[in-house]
């Protein structure tokens, strides 16, 4: 017997309720991972090197995501690339702020890119190859630099490393840790990238490099970009326009399971922290930290309220 157009109707609308309770049912699943269900049975374990901007990125992830509600636990302290490295791979983390020029050399064994975005790019392949990957990277970079004093630096029109040349003739002195007379990123990089062939190498031995710089013991002191003294104003840290000292932006490592079972929101809390975290900032939180003594925890809780991302 043929069915009438009625009974089809309500097949149609049982069929369609059905439907209904079932994706209802699916709750907070948007498709795209997440959902309370997802954040209370996928741990996230965040692990960190062993120094201080280490430490504060650490508690800006955790504290950041355990606002949005998901189970965060931390692992400060764990040590060098290799070592945290071995603990992401062995499951003992699954989550860890890296800096991209060292994934790209000292993870993957390869050359660094020739700008922030290549070298993003060469280690979020890399990951992506073994059942990671990268989320957004951080506007600042934690590199080695070279830093002089405020006072010649506005006194000899000084804001780029090439500007070198013009002073005191190139026969400046340099002070460095003795490694720096021979690495790439060292003299041999200055005067093939810069054509700074009359410098003056100080070896540090005993005094830092900002300690060298008051002093006059040295003109130009190699540094890390995002030194706490560089808070005080004092010094101008040259940019280095060749790429000389390679890219080093902050980007969280971060196992695909992860990725795949918290979805886009986990990972938009990330970024926006990721976001904020510009060369000003993290200065001043290493400042707080290593120079102020305030508590790494303290310090990033602090920076996300003032950011809205608590």
């Amino acid at each position: 017997m043929k069915p009438s157009w009625r009974r089809l109707s309500g097949l149609l609308l049982v069929m369609s309720a059905l439907i209904l309770a079932v994706a209802a049912c699916g709750g907070d699943d948007d498709g795209d991972g997440g959902g309370e269900a997802a954040k209370a049975d996928t741990p996230i374990i965040v692990g960190t090197k062993n120094f201080p901007e280490q430490f504060i990125l650490g508690e800006l992830y955790k504290q950041a995501l355990e606002a949005k509600g998901y189970t965060v636990s931390i692992k400060s302290n764990i040590g060098s690339t290799e070592i945290i490295d071995k603990a992401l791979t062995s499951g003992q983390i699954n989550f860890y702020p890296e800096y991209t020029g060292t994934s790209v050399t000292v993870v993957f064994g390869k050359e660094g890119g020739d700008s922030a975005e290549s070298t993003y790019d060469a280690a979020k392949e890399g990951y992506e190859g073994r059942g990671q990957t990268l989320l957004a990277m951080t506007p600042f970079s934690d590199s080695d630099a070279l830093a002089v004093r405020k006072e010649d630096a506005d006194a000899n029109g000084l804001k780029e490393i090439g500007d070198l040349k013009g002073f005191k003739g190139g026969a400046f002195k340099l002070g460095g840790q003795p490694e720096f007379t021979t690495r790439d990123q060292g003299l041999p990089g200055l005067e093939k990238n810069y054509e700074l062939t009359s410098i003056e190498f100080v070896p540090f031995a005993g005094i830092s490099p900002y300690e060298a710089l008051d002093q006059k013991k040295v003109d130009v002191a190699a540094i890390f970009s995002t030194d706490p003294p560089l808070a005080s104003g004092k010094y101008v840290v040259l940019e280095d326009t060749a790429a000389q000292f390679g890219f080093q932006n902050i980007a969280p490592v971060v196992a695909q399971t992860i990725v795949d079972a918290l979805g886009s929101e986990f990972e938009d809390t990330v970024n926006a922290v990721s976001e904020k975290l510009t060369e000003e900032a993290i200065i001043a939180m290493n400042s707080a930290v290593a120079i102020d003594q305030q508590q790494p925890a303290d310090v990033a809780k602090q920076f996300l309220e003032e950011n809205d991302l608590l």
